[in-house]
C-alpha cells in the first residue's frame, strides 16, 4: 500500500475487546485496525485519533474531504447476513470536512447539470443496449414473442438487479446468457414452476418437473418460420 493511500479500519462489533498495543478497552461500534498479523488495535494507536466519521453517501464530498485532509482511512464493516465487507464512511480531519463542504457549495449547480446531462446520457445507452439484447434473443429465438422478448429484455437487463443481463458477457450479447434469460421467463411464465415452489418444492426438485414443458417452448420458440411483429 503507497503511502498516499488511505488505509482501511473496521466498525468493532465486540464490546470490550482490548487494543493489542494500548490495552484499553474497544467499545462496540468504535473504530479498529485489524491485519498485520497483530489483534484489532485502536485508533490512537493507529496515529488516527482525533479523525471525524464522515458517512457515505455524497461521493463528492467524501473524495474533497479525503483530498484536504492529511490523514484519512476509509471506514468498513462486515455485514454477516450478506457475508461481506461494506463501506460505510470516511475517518478525516474535521477541518478537511468543512474545505469540502465549501468546495461542494460552491460548485453544486455546475455539478447538478452535469449530473443532468449524465443520466440523459446513461439513458440512450441503457435504451440502445435494450434494443440490442432484444434483437439478440429474436436472432437466437426467431418465433418468441414481441411482447415476451420486449419483457425477457426489460427484466434481464434491469440495473442494479444482478440479474444475469448485468453480466459482462451479456452485455457484449453472449448467446449463452442471453439463451440464460429466455428460459428463465420461460421456466416462470410458462411452466408451473412457481405454483411447484410455492407448494413447498425447492428448485433442485422442481426443475426435473417442469424441463419437458420448457424445452418444449423453447424449441417453439427457436424455429424458423413466420417471424413475430417485432
Amino acid at each position: 500500500m503507497g503511502p498516499s493511500e488511505p488505509r482501511v479500519v473496521w466498525i468493532n462489533r465486540r464490546d470490550g475487546d482490548p487494543c493489542a498495543k494500548c490495552g484499553q478497552a474497544i467499545a462496540d461500534g468504535q473504530f479498529i485496525a485489524l491485519g498485520g498479523g497483530q489483534p484489532a488495535r485502536c485508533m490512537a494507536c493507529e496515529g488516527l485519533g482525533g479523525l471525524v466519521f464522515l458517512p457515505s453517501g455524497d461521493p463528492a464530498l467524501t473524495r474533497r474531504a479525503a483530498s484536504f485532509s492529511a490523514r484519512h482511512a476509509v471506514v468498513v464493516e462486515f455485514v454477516r447476513r450478506r457475508k461481506r465487507s461494506e463501506r460505510r464512511g470516511t475517518l478525516v480531519e474535521a477541518a478537511a470536512i468543512v474545505r469540502a463542504e465549501e468546495s461542494c457549495a460552491a460548485d453544486r449547480e455546475k455539478r447538478a447539470a452535469k449530473a443532468v446531462k449524465r443520466r440523459a446520457k446513461d439513458e440512450v445507452k441503457e435504451g440502445e443496449y435494450l434494443e440490442e439484447f432484444r434483437a439478440k434473443i429474436f436472432e437466437l429465438f426467431p418465433s418468441c414473442p414481441a411482447e415476451a422478448a420486449a419483457e425477457i429484455a426489460r427484466h434481464a437487463c434491469e440495473k442494479h438487479s444482478g440479474r444475469v443481463g448485468r453480466s459482462a458477457a451479456a452485455k457484449e450479447l453472449d448467446p449463452e446468457k442471453v439463451e440464460l434469460a429466455v428460459r428463465a421467463h420461460i421456466r416462470h411464465v410458462h411452466t408451473e414452476y412457481d405454483a411447484l415452489l410455492a407448494e413447498g418444492l425447492v428448485p433442485r426438485d422442481a426443475r426435473p418437473l417442469i424441463r419437458e414443458r420448457l424445452e418444449e417452448v423453447a424449441r417453439e420458440w427457436s424455429r424458423q418460420g413466420d417471424e413475430p411483429s417485432r
